[in-house]
């Protein structure tokens, strides 16, 4: 039986202390490496030989490594998660790549994002807008009391859909503006789309929306490479309803205090 071929690769890696200074490449030698290996276990057989030589091992982030947690994330040659369409960078594999290929590698690039050693990014800024509306206050029950609310197929698929969003960071790294809007709009969207939701509906869009900008992530131009970008295949959609969502709440507001002032 043939044995595999293994894989001989040049990496150009992104180094950097801390987001306070000054990061550059540095190119590593990653050698047979098995096309059946994950990207990030290639990773780790090259910090291997970086720890036994006494270097500092590349640092970044991951934990589930199966496509669900949404904490790995880099560039790869340019493209968020690597060239592979809808898969995350743990759960891409070597078999992608040619032998004798360079691969440049560096963190996500947004002011939001700053970066915390390495291709390590802080992302606490995803948190602070979900923080800000990303939550429902009613008492939802146990298992078999759900099938008591009912909810429109199409509204609980469009609802799933969007909530299939891991928080990886992707659309902005991947958007020229730095944009959120793919992310805040799906976590606005699948809830709003809940009877559950309702509640906090004009708060929520409020109070994400302006946590966004807050951040400091650009303006969205719908470009689309957010959503070319994330391994979930958000649709651009959420974008939509999340403007009017919030468009819709900060009418209702206005109203709300106009009427205030008549009285």
């Amino acid at each position: 039986m043939e044995a595999k071929k293994t894989l001989n690769l040049t990496l150009k890696v992104w180094r950097q202390k801390n987001a306070q200074t000054e990061g550059a490449f540095e190119t590593y030698e990653a050698k047979d490496v098995s096309p059946d290996a994950s990207f990030l276990e290639m990773l780790d057989s090259v910090n291997e030989i970086l720890i036994k030589k006494g270097e500092l091992p590349i640092v970044f982030d991951h934990d589930c490594r199966e496509g669900i947690c949404g904490s790995c994330g880099f560039m790869i040659n340019g493209n968020a998660h690597g060239p592979q369409k809808s898969t995350t960078v743990c759960q891409l594999h070597m078999r992608q790549f040619e032998d004798g290929q360079e691969l440049v590698l560096e963190p996500w690039r947004a002011s939001a994002f700053p970066v915390i050693k390495d291709l390590m990014c802080d992302r606490s800024a995803f948190d602070r807008i979900i923080k800000a509306g990303g939550y429902i206050s009613v008492n939802t029950g146990g298992a078999r009391d759900a099938n008591s609310i009912p909810i429109s197929k199409v509204n609980a698929d469009e609802a799933f859909l969007s909530a299939t969003c891991i928080a990886c960071g992707a659309c902005v790294a991947s958007c020229k503006n730095a944009s959120a809007a793919l992310f805040t709009g799906a976590k606005i969207s699948h809830l709003a789309l809940l009877p559950q939701g309702q509640v906090e509906k004009d708060e929520r869009a409020l109070n994400m929306v302006s946590q966004m900008d807050a951040e400091g992530f650009g303006a969205c131009t719908t470009t689309g490479a957010c959503s070319a970008a994330c391994p979930k295949e958000i649709s651009l959609t959420n974008i939509a309803k999340m403007n009017r969502e919030y468009l819709r709440a900060s009418f209702a507001q206005k109203e709300e205090v106009a009427g205030g002032d008549l009285a």
